[in-house]
């Protein structure tokens, strides 16, 4: 117990030189005319000492005085491990926080109390450092540790105040019913640690855990999880550095300490199918949603019309369903769908299942004919049509059309597609149209003729070109796109290696906000980023397992992560810097990248 007592001399040799190098201040009241407050506060006794033993069961409680008043900023950060089934009770008097227990703690069991981001000075708001206390309720101080980080599964980000779950329980329902063997909170780094355990084998999760009842619900949280059980091989210490308490701003301290496992959290598709969500979105449209994906639907049917009117799709997860009605005839005032598919039961079996879902039509979804002529507008009765054809991704995605509604009728031989040369020469162009096998309402144009640095291509639509569900027809309209031709944009050629498997291979802006250039390839091949500006961009790897195009999630039960995700690094940087007028070549081996 008296290595414990260091610690207390620690903290008061560092901020008690720091506290009188201050203009005498009042720590109750702010002074007026000195500098601003900037020192956190610290604690000078604990009562009892750290690592004390045979602590009661029932009834125990545990005195923190600080050098100055402070309150209680974020309680819920006042996190007790192994977790109870109520959080520590909290209490101010005078300048010591007082905790106490709601329930009895468990026996001969090793507990640390943390507070991080959860106390604050009176006056200036300052947060306490953090520190974590240990007792036990049995004979010893348990003295392994284990260390991670979090990060999110998509982006590889850190996350912060996610909980991190160990349990000696082995069994994969453990995580659902049951509180941990021991829990941790992530910091700003998304690093954890969980000090004072056991030496024995572990399962280690980490949760999102949005309603603080330590336990997994896979309906709304997030969830993540090391492979293999792990067994903990670092020794507890106030003196280690994983266990210090840094300034999160200190980024060398931070990334100095050990992290043994990383854990990438991702959100769990839902096991239990039915249908949850249903609406109309206009006189002849509606979506209906299912809890799962992949639904089966065996039959679908809308009372009054012919199964030839029907127009459906669904999204790529197949958990969303979009319906229109292709009729002239006057629609109701309420659809009955009627929706056969297969529905979950009791015993988690699919099983068939007809609903009938009434959709009532609302003043906010009523077309032009139901309003006051004033507030009619031209996208109420035309065909409304978007055209996406940015100079630098017209190479590669050609001319993007988006319809607001499916088109019934399209007249592509009436499109006119000219180009003029950089000698002022205009000729007539070919071109190829594409429907797009996801999105029944998008369409790509290419020309057949390799784009030139140069010209300038002019896209013409003619009124009536095409005509929507709703029986409106398009207006004219036309769009013209050239090439960049600045002279200080760069390129970067990515050259990949050992591609075995099919990979998604974004190009981002440095926010990773916007995906500038993206393919998805299955072999060797050389990527081309060209038209870029001067700045930095990150390159993202997905390794895409089941050939779908998208970054599928895990499952906990299954033991299946999410598809794995890479940024590639350039040295020690995450970035890659581009400078005006470069060509910039990289090498990537896909084996390596993964670790494979």
């Amino acid at each position: 117990m008296k290595r414990y007592i260091p610690l207390i001399l620690v903290l008061c040799g560092i901020f008690l030189p720091l506290l009188f190098t201050q203009s005498c201040a009042n720590t109750t009241e702010a002074p007026t005319g000195g500098k601003k407050d900037t020192i956190p506060p610290y604690i000078v006794n604990i009562s009892p000492l750290p690592g004390v033993i045979g602590v009661p069961l029932s009834g125990a409680s545990f005195d923190f005085t600080f050098n100055e008043y402070v309150t209680i900023k974020e309680s819920k950060n006042i996190f007790l491990s192994p977790p109870l089934s109520k959080a520590p009770k909290a209490k101010l008097r005078g300048k010591t926080l007082h905790v106490s227990f709601e329930e009895d703690l468990q026996p001969n069991t090793t507990y640390t109390l943390s507070f991080t981001d959860a106390i604050t000075d009176v006056n200036e708001g300052n947060y306490f450092a953090g520190y974590t206390y240990v007792f036990s309720t049995g004979s010893k101080i348990d003295s392994m540790m284990l260390t991670g980080t979090v990060r999110n599964s998509a982006t590889l980000a850190e996350m912060k105040g996610m909980t991190v779950l160990l349990y000696k329980d082995h069994s994969d329902s453990a995580l659902f019913k049951q509180r941990p063997y021991a829990a941790a909170k992530t910091d700003d780094w998304g690093y954890f640690c969980l000090p004072f355990i056991q030496d024995t084998l572990f399962r280690l999760y980490a949760i999102k855990d949005e309603n603080g009842n330590n336990i997994y619900d896979p309906d709304t949280e997030l969830v993540g999880f090391v492979d293999s059980l792990v067994r903990p091989v670092m020794h507890a210490s106030d003196t280690v550095r994983e266990m210090l308490r840094y300034d999160m701003l200190d980024t060398l301290s931070c990334l100095a300490r050990t992290s043994e496992y990383d854990i990438r959290l991702f959100r769990e598709k839902p096991s239990k199918q039915y249908l949850y969500n249903k609406a109309r979105t206009s006189e002849r449209s509606a979506y209906i949603t299912f809890m799962a994906p992949n639904a089966w639907i065996d039959s679908l049917w809308v009372r009054g019309y012919r199964a030839d009117q029907l127009i459906t799709q669904f999204n790529i997860e197949q958990d969303s369903l979009e319906i229109w009605l292709n009729s002239r005839k006057a629609f109701p005032d309420t659809l009955h769908l009627f929706v056969n598919y297969r529905k979950t039961d009791s015993l988690g079996v699919l099983q068939p299942e007809l609903e009938h879902l009434k959709l009532p039509v609302t003043n906010e979804v009523r077309t032009f004919s139901k309003k006051n002529r004033k507030s009619i507008k031209p996208a109420d009765t035309t065909c409304v049509m978007s055209i996406d054809a940015k100079p630098e991704r017209v190479e590669q995605y050609g001319f993007e059309l988006s319809f607001k509604n499916p088109v019934i009728k399209a007249d592509f031989d009436s499109v006119q597609f000219t180009y003029v040369t950089s000698r002022q020469r205009k000729m007539k162009g070919e071109f190829t149209v594409e429907r797009d096998s996801l999105d029944i309402k998008k369409y790509t144009i290419r020309p057949k003729e390799k784009f030139q640095v140069g010209y300038e291509y002019t896209l013409k639509f003619p009124y009536r070109t095409f005509r929507d569900v709703n029986g409106f027809y398009s207006d004219s309209t036309e769009v013209k796109v050239k090439l960049p031709s600045d002279e200080t944009l760069s390129s970067i050629s990515l050259n990949l290696s050992g591609v075995d498997r099919k990979i998604i291979v974004d190009l981002l802006d440095e926010k990773g906000n916007n995906t500038v250039r993206s393919f998805v390839v299955d072999k060797d091949c050389q990527l081309l980023f060209p038209y870029l500006a001067k700045g930095r961009y990150r390159i993202r790897i997905t390794e895409d397992s089941n050939r779908n195009s998208i970054v599928d999630t895990g499952s906990v039960l299954e033991h299946r992560q999410s598809e794995k995700v890479v940024f590639l690094t350039f040295g020690k940087d995450k970035f890659i810097t581009v400078p005006k007028s470069t060509e910039i070549s990289q090498t990537v081996n896909i084996p390596e990248l993964f670790g494979l």
